[in-house]
């Protein structure tokens, strides 16, 4: 029990992290002068960060608690909800940042497109850091993604 606590505080950690470094994380991975510029000064790491930190824990939680099915203790049915989580979460952000940025009258389509491809990665990584964080607790999809 003891070591599920270390998993699910570590995980917390990780993201909490990814949270407060967003700014420096998302310009290692991308950054265009005038998009990024714009992306900082409109406020826009913030939500996007939460919002991909969000998706991602609560598309783990969902299914380790949610669905939490023999029938859906495969690794290949994790898989399903980490393109599902991977997608959704930028396709979310990219509706912010769209209309976040048409309200200032500006235009970065391609450049959003490119910064969400990128929002991909870390979703996908916060959701298998999920993951391993919650899953203990199941009754059912313990042993998934990987058996313990």
């Amino acid at each position: 029990m003891k070591r599920h606590i270390t998993y699910l505080a570590c995980g917390i950690i990780v993201t909490l992290l990814f949270i407060l470094f967003k700014e420096n994380i998302y310009e290692s991975a991308y950054y265009a002068q005038g998009f990024s510029d714009q992306f900082y000064n409109l406020g826009l790491y913030t939500p996007v960060a939460l919002i991909t930190a969000g998706t991602a824990w609560i598309g783990a939680a969902i299914y380790y608690f949610a669905i939490n099915s023999v029938k859906f203790d495969r690794w290949y049915h994790w898989l399903v909800m980490l393109v599902i989580v991977t997608l959704l979460a930028p396709i979310i952000c990219y509706a912010l940042n769209d209309f976040v940025f048409a309200n200032n009258d500006l235009m970065y389509i391609a450049e959003s497109i490119n910064f969400e491809l990128y929002n991909m990665v870390f979703t996908a990584v916060l959701f298998i850091v999920a993951s391993f964080s919650m899953r203990w607790w199941s009754s059912n999809c313990r042993h998934t993604p990987i058996p313990q």
